[in-house]
């Protein structure tokens, strides 16, 4: 059937834009924790790559107040620029938490969640680059939630593990800050992915 509105398909390579920066933004991440130095340097990156997502969420809003026609629910549209903004802030809020608190050095639980964030968003950025075509998704949205199910119980784990090794109680809260801030950034993929499957099961 020809539309004789057509609809504004620039939200999908904005959409790809987003998942392309927050790509980016998670792997800067995992190379701080990896060969922690230059920590001011790295994190300015990061900070660069949010006001660049923040640009493009900007875009994408803009867009949406404009298009007559949208590819999906306007709602759904909003909150996945929501979403995929929260997990770039949350990678933000990360690495300024290693300078901020004054981190030694990251544990291994730490470059592990970090790990699976960046995983994450390997994962959302295949499934946005085929969200217009509507197939072939399911295989990397079950394993955004597969990596939160893992961050979960390593999440935990390492909590615990704060309070039983004896550690400064004031090493214990800066961890515990940290781990809280990697599992709900970890979350808020989650909460993308979700986002992106209401979307399909729509179409």
């Amino acid at each position: 059937m020809v539309r004789l509105i057509p609809r504004d398909e620039k939200f999908f390579e904005l959409f790809i834009e987003d998942g392309e920066n927050l790509l980016e933004a998670a792997r800067k991440l995992e190379a701080m924790v990896v060969s922690y130095d230059r920590l001011d340097e790295r994190v300015a990156e990061i900070q660069a790559l949010e006001k660049r997502g923040d640009e493009i969420d900007d875009e994408l809003a803009a867009r949406l107040e404009r298009s007559f026609i949208t590819p999906f629910d306007r709602d759904e549209i909003h909150e996945l620029t929501v979403h995929l903004d929260d997990i770039v802030d949350g990678i933000q809020a990360s690495a300024e938490t290693f300078v901020i608190y004054g981190i030694d050095k990251p544990t291994d639980e730490a470059r592990q969640l970090v790990g699976i964030l960046s995983g994450q968003a390997v994962q959302l950025l295949e499934a946005l680059t085929k969200l217009e075509r509507g197939k072939d998704l399911g295989t990397h949205l079950a394993t955004v939630h597969d990596l939160e199910h893992q961050a979960d119980g390593l999440s935990r784990a390492a909590i615990g593990r704060l309070f039983r090794d004896g550690l400064d109680p004031l090493d214990v809260i800066k961890m515990r800050d940290l781990y809280r801030e990697l599992e709900e950034t970890i979350d808020a993929a989650e909460d993308a992915a979700e986002v992106i499957e209401r979307i399909l099961a729509k179409s």
